[in-house]
């Protein structure tokens, strides 16, 4: 299939400077998958062949974001195959991205979060990420690309230089945290302009911050896993029960767009709820 791998090379080199690396990560995974599955060249494809493959990869038990997120690349790469007069029919054009339940996230409460607190604090780097990564509802990317001269101690903002579509933004942070991050620093023995660092003076892996998460989450037996996501929903869903505007979430979070903050809204209906319900 020499003539769909050329044209799938044009299409991410026409398309490189609007889609992110992470993006074309993802739609080379897929694409790689559906020709696979297919075994057509692109301009064979029908769209029973796209429906066959969406069939086979539900059967696999994919999750429907998954599946939306596949076949978007199909979507996009036949989008521009049209867009090139390389095809007359777009197969993808009467297929729907399935839809998603949206569920509320998994947050937690306050109990819980000092509960999580109180384990790592004979361990100052952990409970100075875990204290930056609630105080600020930053993502892990972000909390591991944190330079020390990013941090503007007497505001308490944090400088994100590369959010997610390389948007930049200020975070703030609690004088809890501020302690925390000093209490930390303080007790690092290597050179190194990132926050966060390892031995190396390199920034931290994600994965070795979901490891400790993890040896917490088995610890304190909370009937939820605790990932550096759980600390963003809980940064947020705080914020959201005590009535801050969704805009200013907004801002804080860095969502482009405020359809991605409107799932805090059912959070702060279900506290409310709660609240009423103790005083009855």
């Amino acid at each position: 299939m020499k003539k769909t791998t050329e044209m799938i090379e044009h299409f991410f080199k026409d398309n490189q400077a609007r889609f992110t690396e992470k993006t074309v990560k993802s739609y080379q995974i897929a694409l790689r998958q559906f020709f696979s599955f297919c075994f057509k060249e692109y301009d064979e494809v029908k769209a029973l062949d796209i429906r066959a493959w969406l069939m086979q990869l539900d059967e696999t038990g994919l999750m429907p974001r998954s599946l939306r997120l596949k076949l978007a690349a199909v979507k996009s790469f036949y989008r521009y195959c049209i867009e090139e007069d390389l095809i007359l029919k777009d197969p993808t054009f009467n297929i729907e991205l399935p839809r998603i339940k949206e569920s509320p996230p998994i947050y937690l409460n306050k109990a819980d979060l000092a509960h999580l607190m109180e384990e790592a604090k004979e361990h100052p780097r952990e409970r100075a990420i875990i204290e930056t990564l609630y105080a600020t509802g930053v993502r892990i990317s972000e909390l591991l690309n944190i330079r020390l001269e990013d941090i503007k101690w007497d505001t308490r903002q944090i400088w994100i230089r590369k959010g997610k579509g390389d948007k930049e933004r200020f975070v703030l942070f609690t004088a809890a945290c501020a302690e925390r991050l000093k209490a930390y620093l303080a007790t690092r023995k290597v050179e190194s302009p990132y926050l966060f660092t390892n031995q190396r003076g390199k920034p931290l892996s994600p994965a070795w911050v979901e490891l400790f998460l993890k040896h917490y989450t088995n610890n304190l037996d909370l009937g939820i896993k605790i990932t550096p996501h759980t600390l963003r929903h809980t940064f947020a869903a705080h914020l959201k029960e005590k009535d801050m505007p969704q805009s200013y979430i907004q801002e804080l979070l860095g969502h482009a767009n405020i359809n991605s903050t409107r799932i805090y809204n059912r959070l702060s209906a279900t506290a409310k709820k709660k609240q009423y319900e103790n005083y009855q």
